[in-house]
């Protein structure tokens, strides 16, 4: 079995989806000829040609707006935003227009476009090549959003949300874009959306994550092991559907939570995760919910390592919260 990176994994999953399915189609800035930023479509232009492998101006309001069209007369449009901090423009698109296209027509439109785009910290891109916004598409109705951690879900998760019928949002860790490798099976496979792993079992704290974030809570676990702590580990690995049973029966069993993102803790994903617990587990905790994440400011530059939540950061909370 190969092993590969993520953006190999990606790679091979549009490959494979554009080799079974005439309809899919990939559209962005530079995925054409060039391969992309990251080189996640490369060799896709060589082998399906420019008709299927669009290169666009730097307009994403119009990517997006080009592959909604394209989703309405039957095609299965996936398009790139190079950076997840420029998906704004486009987001009037996004929320306004695709994530509603399924209600507003009883059903009888679906709007299966898959938008790829690499989101977080981690390579000194500033302020503007940092963001993690996976909270605003988590609150919009008629979306998907989906964040793998590792090659094989990159995979598998991709394969899945291309051939499903509902818009999603599926954001790459490019933090872990090439540092994280795993094997992954040749030929056709699929990851279910909805569903959360259980990476590391435990039986005393619960620790929430997702994205390149897993990392950083295992490497977190096997500091806080070390010292006798025994954290349970769960990559959420969709927000939209979230698995809320995975996630409610490893709190009633461990009966104490922690939560890690990389965006901004006021109003992040974590807070919607608090708050299910608390309404539906409240009685099986011992323990307040801790969160680590992000600060409350703009990404910075020079200080990229001390906002990104670290394993140490990490653990600290297990060993609290543990310890409580």
């Amino acid at each position: 079995m190969p092993v590969l990176n993520i953006i190999q994994a990606v790679n091979d999953a549009l490959r494979l989806e554009m080799r079974r399915d005439s309809r899919v189609v990939v559209l962005g800035e530079d995925v054409g000829k060039f391969g992309g930023v990251f080189r996640a479509t490369n060799g896709l232009f060589d082998e399906f040609g420019p008709d299927r492998v669009i290169d666009t101006p730097l307009a994403e309001a119009g990517i997006i707006g080009a592959a909604i069209g394209m989703a309405l007369y039957g095609l299965k449009p996936v398009p790139e935003i190079q950076f997840a901090d420029f998906i704004y423009p486009a987001y009037d698109q996004i929320v306004n227009e695709l994530a509603k296209f399924r209600y507003r027509s009883g059903g009888q439109y679906p709007a299966p476009v898959v938008i790829r785009t690499p989101y977080g910290g981690g390579i000194r891109g500033g302020h503007y090549h940092s963001q993690s916004p996976e909270a605003y598409f988590a609150h919009t109705p008629g979306l998907k959003v989906v964040i793998p951690s590792n090659p094989y879900d990159a995979k598998g998760l991709l394969l899945s949300s291309i051939r499903g019928e509902d818009p999603v949002i599926f954001m790459e860790p490019k933090r872990v874009y090439r540092a994280s490798k795993g094997e992954v099976p040749e030929g056709d496979y699929t990851v279910p959306l909805g569903k959360a792993k259980i990476v590391r079992e435990g039986a005393q704290v619960t620790l929430l994550c997702y994205g390149a974030m897993v990392h950083t809570c295992i490497e977190a676990a096997e500091k806080a092991a070390a010292e006798g702590f025994d954290p349970e580990i769960i990559d959420l690995r969709t927000l939209l559907p979230l698995d809320t049973e995975t996630i409610l029966e490893s709190v009633r069993k461990t009966g104490r939570v922690v939560i890690a993102h990389e965006a901004p803790k006021t109003c992040g994903y974590g807070a919607e995760l608090a708050a299910m617990i608390a309404e539906k587990a409240l009685m099986s905790l011992e323990a307040p919910i801790a969160r680590v994440a992000g600060f409350d400011t703009p990404f910075p530059y020079t200080l990229e390592n001390e906002y990104l939540p670290s394993p140490d950061r990490v653990a600290a909370a297990i060993k609290t919260t543990a310890s409580f």
